[in-house]
């Protein structure tokens, strides 16, 4: 069940092997260094946190929850290595690069730069460090003409991913929705659920941003309102880690009960509007912690209901896991986790079938490995309200979608080194008239 066992046949890498260990820790006869044991952190290094063993495991093993408590105390006391505080606090990261997008993609995104940043950061050569939107979805949403209030009301949770990166997918959700005839919300505040914080074991400021978004949604939660989540491994925090973590708190139960994956919601309301119609076919892939914590029933349904037809492949982790694939000594054990069933599946799609992935690290691992876009099913409902049940006619479906936010980034790109060359200039032009005086 575990990826990086199937990849590597290496018992410390199964289930059973970590679990074993984790038990001999707590027993304390052969490990007796504890929490800071090095064997017990290799074998849990290379745990993708996919938790297909808690899906899988008939009682449940929970792996991933035992690596993040286990990386919290092993990590007291001593630095986390670069990569770990990049892609760990990737909302304050995202966040800043936000304000400055041009430059930020100028320095990831421009060969020599990228390189040079890759090497500091510890990520591997190969991977394409994800751009950010020139324009993020909540600064979209504040410019956008205010809709008509409605008597139905959702709030559209505006997670990391989709908010700095793909915001495409957030405005497309929106859309939708209010194409089923609700008045669309967005938190008050900027929220993140924290996730990439559970894989390093970063579970102090977890806690603290999960109390955070407590908040600011608080008076909406006590309202009844319901919250629909894009991202599969955010939704997953608030219905794993937030009752872990909170266990006695009213807030929390709340928000474990009225967090929604956007299949699930529109699923269960699926009788209140006329649904859009495509009739093409699609490759599925299914996050990981979609499959595990929430299935994938409401997702089949949706495809269904638009009449579509689709292979849904039961290939576990896609392989980049959120930051795993991302970080240099992991990325070969990434590209042969997708080696194993996911690049087969992409290679036999046509051209022009979907590509449907609602997780961001999987719409990066497919892009990676095949060349195309996976779209997020909201972004497949807003193609089929725009362009009708026979979808976009020519090539691959996400290919406008691509082209122009391509163009966007490299417009960015381009005012950005604008800016930098006039103040160059500036300043040069400047320091010479300082010399001749």
């Amino acid at each position: 069940m575990c990826p990086s066992y199937r990849a590597t046949m290496e018992e410390q890498h199964a289930t059973r092997g970590r679990t074993h260990l984790l038990w001999e820790m707590a027993k304390g006869d052969t490990i007796t260094d504890g929490w800071k044991d090095e064997s017990i952190f290799e074998a849990l290094d290379l745990c993708l946190a996919c938790k297909g063993c808690k899906g899988d495991c008939p009682v449940n093993v929970d792996v991933a929850t035992y690596k993040a408590e286990f990386l919290s105390h092993y990590y007291e006391g001593k630095r986390r290595p670069i990569h770990a505080y990049a892609f760990g606090c990737v909302d304050l990261i995202a966040e800043l690069g936000s304000m400055m997008p041009g430059v930020a993609n100028l320095v990831t995104q421009l060969p020599g730069l990228s390189s040079v940043v890759k090497a500091i950061g510890g990520f591997p050569q190969e991977r394409r460090l994800p751009p950010i939107a020139p324009e993020s979805f909540t600064q979209w949403w504040k410019r956008r003409p205010r809709q008509t209030p409605r008597t139905k009301r959702v709030m559209l949770w505006p997670d990391t991913f989709n908010n700095y990166f793909f915001p495409s997918t957030a405005q497309a959700a929106a859309e939708v929705l209010e194409y089923a005839g609700y008045e669309v919300i967005l938190p008050k505040q900027r929220v993140c659920c924290g996730r990439p914080l559970y894989d390093f074991g970063m579970l102090d400021r977890a806690k603290r941003l999960l109390h955070h978004d407590l908040n600011v949604v608080a008076d909406e939660l006590e309202r009844g309102t319901e919250i629909v989540g894009l991202e599969p491994s955010c939704v997953s925090v608030f219905r794993d880690e937030l009752p872990n973590l909170m266990p006695n708190d009213p807030l929390a139960a709340m928000m474990r009960n009225q967090t929604k994956m956007f299949s699930e919601f529109l699923s269960e309301h699926e009788n209140e509007f006329e649904w859009p119609r495509m009739n093409r076919s699609a490759v599925v892939h299914g996050h990981c912690h979609q499959k595990s914590t929430m299935k994938m029933e409401t997702e089949e349904n949706l495809l269904k209901k638009m009449g579509m037809t689709y292979e849904m492949p039961d290939n576990g982790c896609c392989g980049l896991a959120g930051s795993f694939g991302f970080e240099k000594d992991k990325y070969d054990i990434s590209i042969k986790i997708a080696d194993k069933e996911l690049t087969p599946h992409l290679d036999r799609a046509t051209e022009n079938s979907f590509v449907i992935a609602n997780g961001f690290s999987c719409r990066e691992q497919i892009e990676h490995v095949s060349g195309r876009r996976g779209l997020h099913i909201a972004e497949v409902m807003q193609m089929a309200i725009h362009s009708g049940p026979n979808g976009p006619t020519v090539g691959p479906p996400e290919r406008e979608l691509i082209a122009r936010h391509e163009k966007e980034i490299q417009k960015s790109i381009a005012r950005a080194a604008a800016g930098i060359g006039t103040i160059a200039a500036l300043g040069l032009g400047a320091w010479l008239l300082g010399r001749k005086r």
